[in-house]
């Protein structure tokens, strides 16, 4: 890996990470097309590090509210009645199922879900679901209940496959759920956490191996991606809450159909390879 495609896969991390786009999806068509070859999910996963760093700094208080509620839980039957602690308990319930999903199908990752025919295909289909969630979603809840968690967290697991996308996975849940978007938003922010930065931890060895496939990436070039990848996913967040609130995932929809369509015309002309 050169220092070009170092620091352009950064920059596409952070800006797509926390969008309903698929930042995993972005990453590989970016690599191909730029590059030629895959840059591999151990890369995807060890760069969402630098953004879930700014998910943790951006969250900082409200995640340290949670902790604590959660370890005085522990030892106090008050503290297991407040919001708090079960909001702390939502967080890790929701994100078992993307952890027990990733270590089953580990390998499938790494490879066959990564075809491009796949990514194009679920781009445009989960388009058209995100769309029906924003349409009939009730949007009149602020505070989650268990079953949103597991139902999210189920929603959230579907994105080991490049083109799903994590945060519209659950968006697209929580709306169907009847969640308000920026509450749907915040959750899928805090759920992403805990697979996300074990996902991450677990994958540095892999992406810095250079015996494997694919292009390599030096101990400075991570450093540097998943730097960069902060920066940009911190602004990102930002934007997002912002813009939640006062406009609907249209615009996310359309560039998902436009992407997916365009995916596939490159693949029937073979000018991009599927694998």
């Amino acid at each position: 890996m050169d220092w070009l495609q170092a620091i352009v896969l950064g920059l596409v991390q952070g800006l797509t990470e926390f969008l309903p786009i698929s930042s995993s999806a972005h990453l590989r068509v970016v690599s191909t097309l730029g590059w030629g070859t895959d840059a591999g999910a151990s890369f995807t996963a060890v760069t969402q590090l630098g953004t879930e760093l700014a998910v943790l700094i951006f969250y900082a208080k409200q995640i340290g509210t949670l902790v604590g509620a959660w370890f005085k839980g522990i030892f106090d039957a008050a503290a297991r009645r407040t919001d708090e602690y079960r909001m702390a308990w939502y967080v890790i319930i929701g994100s078992a199922p993307i952890a027990v999903i990733g270590v089953v199908f580990k390998d499938e990752i790494r490879s066959t879900f990564r075809n491009l025919w796949i990514t194009a295909t679920v781009m445009i289909v989960f388009a058209v679901v995100l769309a029906v969630a924003d349409e009939l979603g009730k949007q009149v809840r602020t505070k989650l209940t268990m079953r949103d968690s597991v139902t999210m967290g189920l929603a959230q697991a579907m994105a080991v496959v490049p083109g799903v996308s994590r945060s519209g996975g659950t968006l697209t849940a929580g709306l169907f759920l009847g969640l308000e978007r920026k509450a749907a938003t915040d959750y899928s922010f805090l759920l992403a956490l805990p697979s996300v930065f074990g996902a991450g931890i677990f994958s540095i060895p892999d992406v810095m191996d250079k015996t494997g496939p694919g292009p390599h990436a030096s101990t400075a070039q991570m450093i540097v991606a998943t730097v960069i990848a902060f920066a940009v996913g911190y602004a990102t967040i930002s934007w997002l809450l912002r813009y939640v609130g006062k406009h609907t995932y249209s615009v996310f929809v359309w560039y998902r159909i436009v992407l997916g369509v365009l995916l596939m015309v490159l693949l029937a002309t073979n000018a991009i390879p599927a694998t």
